[in-house]
C-alpha cells in the first residue's frame, strides 16, 4: 500500500516525482514531458544501457504560495542522477521558459531538487553544453526571481551541477546531503589515496556535508530530512523581501576568506568552521592586501603553455595586471577600435595550492577570473563595454581535498557567473580555445561566452574528465571509450567531434598552435575574433545560437525537440 505524500515525513525517501509534487501547492502539480512522452536519451542503447523514458528528470508545473512555479527534480536512481542531452535540455529548457514568463510579466518561480553526480559520462560533451545552458539561464532568471536549490539526499550534488548549485540564489541542504565539485573517487584516481581516501565516509561528510557547508557559510538554510521543513524553507525564501548580494558575486569577501588560509598547514573541518564561520564578512582590505603579498611571493614562472603563448601573442607580450592570482593573466589591448580584455589561466609551479600548479582552475583562479571580469564591468558602466576574450587552455579543475573543503565549486561558479553577467550586461564574451577545455574548468572559463572559436589542432580537446578517470567511473577500459567515441561524437576528445555538435562559431585550421607567426596572430585577430565579435553583437546575448547551427540541428536534435515539446506543454 502506498502512503500518501502528505502523511509521510522523510523527503529523502520520496521519488523525484514525489519530491517535485511535495514542494508545490497541494493539487497543482502537473508534469511536463512525463514518462509517457518517451523523451529518452538516444545515446545510451548503443552503449548497452537501458534508457529511461523521462531520462531521469521530472519537470513539474504548478504553484508555490499561489504563484506560478516550475520545480525540477533529478532522479538519482537513474545513472546516479547524471546529466545527458535530454535530461539537461529538460532542465535548461524549463528555466528558459521561466525567464520568458517573467519577461512577459508572469512572475514564475524556479526550484531545483538536485541529486546528481554531474555530467553523465556516457554522453560527455552533451552534458557539458546542457549544464552551461542551465548556468546561463539561472543567471538570467535571478534578475526576476530567486532560484532555489535543495540538496537533500545521500547522492548529493557533484560535478558541473555543483556549480549550478553555486549559482542559485539560495541553497537549502540537509545534513545527509553533500556538495562538492569532484567526487572523492575521482580525486583519488587523479591525485592518489594520500590526497583523499574515498573509503573514509565519515571524513567525506565532515568535509562537504550539509552541516559543514552551513557552518562555513556556503549554504543558506540547513533543514532536517522532513517534507514540511523543506516546504517551509522554500516558501520563506520567496516571502522574504530582503535580496542579499548573491554568494557567487561576492568576490572581495571570498578573496578575504582565502587570505586566512595557510596552505602550509593541514586544515581540518572544525578548524575551518572557527576560521570562517557561518556569516560572510565584508571584504577586509588588509586581508586582501595580505593575499596579494602572498601571490607576489608565489609568482608564476614563465612556463610554456598554449594559454600563455597566445595571451602574449594577442596582447603584444604585455605584462599581466597584478591584481589577482599570478596563474591568471589579464591585459587589455586593442584591435582597430575594439577594446579587448584577454584572460588566460596558465601553469604556476609556485602556486600556493599545489593541486593547481599545472594550469588547472583552482580556488584562487576562479575568484581571480571573477575579479577581472567584474572589474571590466564596473569600469565600463558608463562607456562602451569592452569585449572579453577567455583564452582557453585548462586541463581540468584542481583535484584536491583542500580545494573541496574550501569550495572550489563556488570559485568556478563565481567565474561562470561573472562571464554570464558580463554577457547579459552588453559585453561580448568570446572563448578562444587553443588547448585543453576540460570539465568544470571549461564551465568556469569559456562556456559562458557568446561565441566559441577554436584552433583545429590535435592539441585542442574537450571533455568531462581524463580518459583514465572516465574509464574508472564508467567501469570500462580506455579502449572501450575510444570505440564509443566513434559512434557518439560527444564522448570523443578531439575538437572536430566537439564541433560536430554545433556549439562552435568557427574552427580554424592551418595555424601554428604552439608557435604562432605574425601572420597567424593577425589572422586570429582580424578574422577569427572580429568575426565572432560582430556575430555576437548582431544576435541575442543568451546562448541560443548554439542550437541554431546546421550541425546542431543534426547532432543536437534531441536538445531542440525537448525545448519545442516543453514549450507546447508549458501553458
Amino acid at each position: 500500500m502506498t502512503i500518501p505524500i502528505r502523511e509521510r515525513s522523510s523527503f529523502i525517501e520520496l521519488s523525484a516525482r514525489e519530491r517535485a509534487q511535495s514542494v508545490m501547492d497541494h493539487g497543482t502539480f502537473r508534469e511536463l514531458l512525463g514518462p509517457f512522452e518517451k523523451m529518452e536519451s538516444p545515446h545510451l542503447e548503443a552503449q548497452g544501457i537501458v534508457p529511461q523514458s523521462d531520462d531521469g528528470v521530472v519537470i513539474g508545473r504548478g504553484t508555490i504560495d499561489g504563484h506560478s512555479a516550475v520545480v525540477i527534480s533529478i532522479e538519482s536512481a537513474f545513472l546516479g542522477g547524471g546529466i545527458g542531452e535530454v535530461s539537461g535540455a529538460k532542465i535548461a529548457g524549463a528555466l528558459e521558459l521561466a525567464i520568458q514568463d517573467n519577461r512577459k510579466g508572469i512572475p514564475t518561480r524556479a526550484v531545483l531538487l538536485l541529486e546528481t553526480g554531474g555530467v553523465r559520462l556516457q554522453e560527455g560533451s552533451y552534458g557539458l553544453l546542457a549544464i552551461a545552458e542551465m548556468h546561463a539561464a539561472i543567471v538570467a532568471l535571478r534578475r526576476y526571481q530567486p532560484v532555489v536549490c535543495v540538496i537533500a539526499g545521500m547522492i548529493g550534488c557533484y560535478g558541473g551541477m555543483s556549480i549550478t548549485a553555486g549559482l542559485c540564489s539560495t541553497v537549502i541542504m540537509t545534513q545527509q546531503g553533500r556538495l562538492q565539485l569532484n567526487g572523492p573517487e575521482v580525486i583519488e584516481q587523479e591525485a592518489g589515496m594520500e590526497e583523499w581516501d574515498s573509503r573514509d565516509r565519515a571524513l567525506i561528510w565532515q568535509t562537504v556535508g550539509g552541516v559543514q557547508r552551513y557552518e562555513t557559510g556556503m549554504v543558506d538554510i540547513l533543514v532536517d530530512d522532513d517534507i514540511a521543513d523543506i516546504q517551509r524553507s522554500i516558501r520563506s525564501v520567496y516571502r522574504s523581501s530582503i535580496q542579499d548580494k548573491l554568494r557567487s558575486e561576492q568576490v572581495g569577501p571570498f578573496l578575504a576568506r582565502l587570505a586566512l588560509i595557510d596552505t602550509e598547514q593541514t586544515i581540518h573541518p572544525e578548524m575551518l568552521r572557527s576560521l570562517w564561520g557561518k556569516s560572510l564578512p565584508p571584504a577586509i582590505d588588509h586581508d586582501i592586501q595580505h593575499l596579494k603579498s602572498i601571490w607576489q611571493q608565489t609568482h608564476s614562472e614563465d612556463s610554456v603553455s598554449r594559454g600563455r603563448t597566445w595571451f602574449q601573442a594577442l596582447t603584444g607580450k604585455q605584462e599581466s595586471l597584478q591584481e589577482g592570482s599570478p596563474s591568471v593573466l589579464c591585459a587589455d589591448s586593442i584591435i582597430g577600435e575594439e577594446r579587448i580584455r584577454y584572460i588566460a589561466v596558465v601553469p604556476n609551479r609556485n602556486n600556493r595550492f599545489y593541486r593547481a600548479r599545472c594550469g588547472e582552475v583552482g580556488l584562487d583562479e576562479g575568484w581571480t577570473i571573477a575579479h577581472y571580469v567584474r572589474q571590466a564591468m564596473q569600469e565600463d558602466e558608463d562607456e562602451q563595454r569592452r569585449t572579453i576574450v577567455a583564452i582557453v587552455d585548462v586541463p581540468s579543475q584542481a583535484y584536491g581535498y583542500r580545494e573541496e573543503m574550501l569550495g572550489i565549486y563556488l570559485a568556478c561558479a563565481a567565474a561562470a557567473d561573472a562571464y554570464a553577467s558580463a554577457r547579459l550586461a552588453g559585453h561580448v564574451v568570446i572563448a578562444f580555445m587553443v588547448g585543453n577545455a576540460i570539465s568544470g574548468a571549461f564551465l568556469a572559463h569559456g562556456l559562458q561566452a557568446n561565441r566559441l572559436v577554436a584552433l583545429n589542432d590535435p592539441g585542442v580537446s574537450v571533455q568531462v574528465m581524463s580518459k583514465t578517470s572516465a574509464a574508472r567511473v564508467t567501469r570500462r577500459s580506455v579502449e572501450e571509450l575510444d570505440e564509443t567515441a566513434k559512434k557518439i561524437p560527444a564522448t570523443a576528445y578531439d575538437i572536430e567531434s566537439f564541433a560536430s555538435l554545433g556549439a562552435l562559431h568557427s574552427l580554424t585550421s592551418g595555424l601554428h598552435a604552439d608557435r604562432p607567426t605574425s601572420q597567424d596572430i593577425e589572422k586570429v585577430k582580424q578574422n577569427l575574433l572580429m568575426d565572432a565579435i560582430s556575430a555576437s553583437r548582431q544576435a541575442s546575448p543568451d546562448l541560443s545560437s548554439r542550437l541554431l547551427s546546421e550541425e546542431a540541428k543534426i547532432n543536437r536534435a534531441a536538445s531542440i525537440a525537448v525545448r519545442h515539446k516543453l514549450e507546447e506543454q508549458w501553458k
